[in-house]
């Protein structure tokens, strides 16, 4: 199963990116769980200075932006 986290305060760039990973995983129909990081201190942690991110089994993948579904289901099938 795949953790996919998304880091960010909640502003529409990090909604848009929720709704867009859900898509994508659930194309892909991959079983995953989906978190939102929304605490300062954790998405620093992660080493990430912009927002929204996107994190798959606790690793960055992409920050600062909302990538294209075919490019998030190359994201989450790596």
């Amino acid at each position: 199963m795949k953790k996919i986290q998304v880091l960010g305060t909640g502003c529409p760039k990090c909604k848009k990116l929720t709704e867009a990973a859900e898509q994508a995983a659930q194309a892909m129909g991959i079983e995953y769980t989906l978190e939102k990081v929304t605490n300062i201190e954790k998405i620093i942690n992660f080493g990430v200075m912009s927002t929204p991110a996107l994190a798959v089994d606790g690793v960055v993948k992409v920050s600062g932006r909302v990538p294209a579904l075919e490019e998030l289901k190359t994201l989450l099938g790596s």
